[in-house]
Parts: C-alpha cells; sequence; structure tokens
C-alpha cells in the first residue's frame, strides 16, 4: 500500500511506544477506532438524512 513492511511498522509502533507510554496507547486506539467507525457512518449515511439536518441548519440560520 504505502510501501511499508513489517520492519518498518515495528519501527513506529517502538517511537509510539516511546513517546505515548504503553498506558495510554489503549486510549489513542479506541479514538482512533471510534473516529474511523464516525467517519464511516457519515459516509455511508442517506443523502435524505442529509438533507434534512442541512435545512434545520439552513432554518435556524435565517431565524437568526
Amino acid at each position: 500500500m504505502f510501501g511499508l513492511g513489517m520492519p518498518e511498522l515495528i519501527v513506529i509502533l517502538v517511537i509510539i511506544l516511546i513517546i505515548f507510554g504503553a498506558g495510554k496507547l489503549p486510549e489513542i486506539g479506541s479514538g482512533i477506532g471510534r473516529g474511523i467507525k464516525n467517519f464511516k457512518k457519515a459516509t455511508h449515511e442517506e443523502p435524505e438524512k442529509l438533507s434534512s439536518s442541512e435545512e434545520k441548519k439552513n432554518k435556524s440560520g435565517e431565524e437568526s
């Protein structure tokens, strides 16, 4: 994909461990996982849902 093999990934993981410490890795992993999940959800959302939320934003913007 990006030309990253197993040795490069291991070096990156070691650097991350040194910078953040072992205690922070689960938090970082769960945060990245939530971000990816939310991104996938937003990209697969139906256009109708998006247009209705845009209409609500426009109505609230016009009233102000």
